[in-house]
């Protein structure tokens, strides 16, 4: 590539395009001018190209900083590809062998690498700054610069020494350093650490007018995250889970209802990781379901979805992944899950940190928080978090909350009234104290300045917390107030702030909308999402009496009630569909199943009932790994206390997992467990006792057979074989 050819013939030439996308022409001038150049740029702004071209034009080989080495192979292979050979572009990290990195540093020392990526861990180590003091260094490219700042998402400390090692490299080496969200105080975070304050900055907005943002309340997530992956099926997406277990979890159910979906986490080898990524950008995978980790540089256009499973820990974060659709400037749907149990564990996380981390930790979640619960256009929050100010009206109804039909409250004197306060106690205090006093809530801060005696202390109790929150949220995206990031998110009036006390006007404020109770109520929306059909319910458990009859077993054995009650809800016309209802695996459906479809089959036709869709999606609950492993284990004769202090679960908790189990139709066989725990003849008593019984209770059971003789335990353990043997 000839570096005196001009810069549209070079980006043809090698990458193909006829022209730069916003200011990618004016960034690589600056670059190419050596000076510090510091980008701001929005996922799918086109930042690569930003420091690959001025890489590829200049002499000497860039150093390109980056946090993750599947990042970094996905950008050396696309360069490779490119520029047709090899040596144009490595990488220099822990994944290399000996002979490898020996390749690397031949490649550069010889002049043939433009571009040589690092982990900043690489970095630092001292052999490798001894090889980069004799290499011609054109520049070096920090990208995922937020990482440098504790208040940024993905906050590394290694990254806090990068201005150290340059320094110890060479003497005025220009610095490009890039990111994709930084707010204003990430920002300043950034230049200060690289010592770039007269770097020449470039902000692009952070509009994504393609984007769709919805927050959804989180209940049967898993149903409604397979739904939606099979009515957009064929299309590219990416779920995210906070936890691996989770993510393991609805990569499975998303495979088991024909969903082609890979798991992507730090807990998988790096070769499966490289095969999942490869594998998702060659389309032979639709749907991802990861950790934050998956997703970074991944430079595919077409992500038609994503989805959280779970509330991100920061809008950074959240701005990030959702970033990863419709790069291409096509359709992106951004759907998160909201519920306040999800905020509950962050919090506990959280709880572990040193001070100062609790601190940011939680000023940076509660902006999550009132992302979610607002019922403001979801565009204007998110751009006012990066400092942008955005109309609402220019969101052209691309959020759930701009769609919806939105209830107005009168904001005029509760502004003027917070507004005062913040002003006359001293702007010391953050949003929530201010919600304290006007619902009168006397907590031992109020309480340590005597603010329960103020005038306004509970003069606002009537209008509810909702009001007031509501009020404070858009009192910031307003800019009436703004939150002191340094300060522990203390509320500062602004210009508008004080002009408003002076000259108050009527104006009105949008009201949040209370979430749904979610995520607890599993069961009980599954009752909920249709009424229980007593009529079928009555000839299920007449059938049920009747089989029970022929085999000579207590009706129990046969199906339990809460699955006769789901049939009556959902009503499985097939075996595969009757596998489905809770508490029927397997082994029960292809035991008892075949009747049971035929009469509800028959029922379904006989009055014309419209079935509900839902039942297709199959539940992953009954594969699940742990289930799986108990299995295994009971299969080499180990102890149950073994098995629940391998699996971190308590002896109870092993008894629950073994009755689902054995109740789905999965035999076990505890005789080696039972027979040392309890003699023969008792075993005989409590057999026969469950024989004749009408119903499963335990309660039951031991008021029958008598407290002093047996103990809870071995009446479960004993339940737990009698259904086993006879029922499955």
């Amino acid at each position: 590539m000839e570096i005196n050819k001009s810069l549209f013939d070079n980006l043809q030439n090698f990458f193909g395009f006829d022209n730069f996308k916003g200011d990618q022409e004016a960034i690589i001038t600056s670059i190419l001018q050596k000076k510090d150049t510091f980008v701001i740029m929005p996922t799918g702004g086109g930042k690569s190209i930003c420091y690959q071209l001025p890489a590829l034009m200049s002499e000497g080989t860039a150093i390109v900083i980056s946090p993750l080495i599947a990042l970094m192979k996905n950008q050396v292979d696309q360069l490779r590809a490119f520029g047709g050979t090899d040596s144009i572009a490595h990488f220099l990290n822990s994944s290399l062998n000996k002979s490898e990195i020996t390749k690397v540093k031949e490649d550069v020392s010889n002049g043939e690498t433009k571009l040589l990526y690092v982990a900043p861990e690489s970095l630092t180590k001292a052999e490798n700054v001894e090889f980069l003091r004799g290499v011609s260094i054109s520049f070096v490219a920090v990208d995922e610069a937020h990482c440098i700042s504790e208040w940024g998402h993905d906050f590394r400390p290694e990254y806090r020494r990068i201005r150290q090692v340059i320094d110890n490299i060479g003497d005025h080496i220009p610095i490009i350093a890039l990111t994709a969200t930084a707010t204003p105080k990430v920002q300043q975070d950034i230049q200060k650490n690289l010592q770039m304050n007269n770097a020449a900055l470039f902000k692009s907005s952070f509009n994504r007018p393609n984007l769709f943002y919805e927050v959804r309340a989180k209940r049967n997530v898993i149903k409604e995250i397979v739904r939606y992956a099979k009515m957009n099926s064929g299309k590219s997406g990416i779920v995210y889970c906070l936890s691996r277990k989770k993510v393991e979890e609805v990569a499975e159910a998303l495979k088991l209802n024909g969903i082609k979906a890979l798991p992507y986490h730090a807990g998988l080898d790096p070769k499966t990781r490289a095969e999942t990524q490869d594998n998702f950008l060659m389309e032979d995978v639709d749907v991802i379901v990861a950790t934050i980790a998956f997703g970074m540089g991944i430079d595919k256009p077409d992500v038609r979805y994503v989805i959280h499973h779970d509330i991100p820990k920061s809008m950074e974060g959240y701005y990030q992944e959702t970033g990863r659709s419709g790069r291409d400037g096509g359709e992106g749907i951004c759907v998160a899950f909201y519920s306040q149990k999800d905020i509950d564990k962050l919090t506990k996380f959280m709880k572990d940190k040193p001070v100062s981390e609790r601190e940011i930790g939680t000023q940076i979640l509660k902006e999550v928080i009132d992302y979610a619960e607002s019922s403001v256009c979801r565009r204007k929050q998110i751009l006012h978090y990066f400092g942008e100010n955005f109309n609402e009206t220019g969101c052209n109804n691309m959020c759930d909350n701009c769609r919806h039909s939105k209830k107005y409250f009168d904001a005029e004197t509760p502004l003027l009234n917070v507004l005062s306060l913040v002003k006359e106690l001293g702007e010391k205090f953050d949003d929530q104290y201010f919600i304290n006093i006007m619902l009168g809530i006397e907590n031992a801060q109020v309480a340590s300045y005597g603010h329960s005696k103020h005038p306004l202390f509970g003069s606002g109790k009537e209008q509810g917390e909702i009001l007031w929150k509501s009020l404070l949220r858009q009192a910031v995206l307003n800019n009436y107030v703004q939150k002191d990031i340094d300060n522990y998110g203390l509320l500062k009036l602004t210009k508008s702030g004080i002009s408003f006390i002076e000259n108050p006007h009527s104006l009105k404020f949008i009201l949040n909308y209370l979430m749904d109770q979610a995520e607890d109520e599993v069961e009980e929306s599954q009752q909920q999402s249709g009424a229980l059909d007593t009529q079928l319910l009555q000839m299920l458990k007449e059938l049920r009496k009747k089989i029970a009859k022929q085999k000579n077993l207590p009706p129990f054995v046969v199906f339990q009630d809460p699955s006769l009650d789901e049939m009556c809800i959902h009503y499985p016309v097939s075996l595969d569909e009757l596998k489905q209802i809770h508490g029927v695996g397997s082994g029960k459906a292809l035991k008892f199943g075949q009747a049971f479809i035929e009469l509800i089959k028959k029922y379904v036709d006989d009055n014309d009932i419209d079935r509900p869709v839902d039942l297709v999606i199959k539940s992953a609950a009954n594969k699940s790994a742990l289930k799986v492993s108990i299995i295994q284990n009971i299969d080499r004769q180990i102890a149950l206390e073994d098995i629940a202090t391998a699996k971190g679960i308590t002896y109870d908790e092993i008894l629950r997992e073994l009755e689902t189990i054995v109740n789905s139709g999965t035999k076990l066989n505890l005789n080696y467990y039972i027979d040392e725990l309890i003699e023969e003849d008792r075993q005989d008593e409590v057999y026969t006792y469950f024989r004749s019984a009408e119903t499963d209770s335990i309660d039951s059971a031991m008021a029958e057979l008598g407290t002093d003789d047996y103990t809870r335990e071995e009446v479960q353990l004993m339940r737990i074989k009698f259904v086993s043997e006879l029922g499955n």
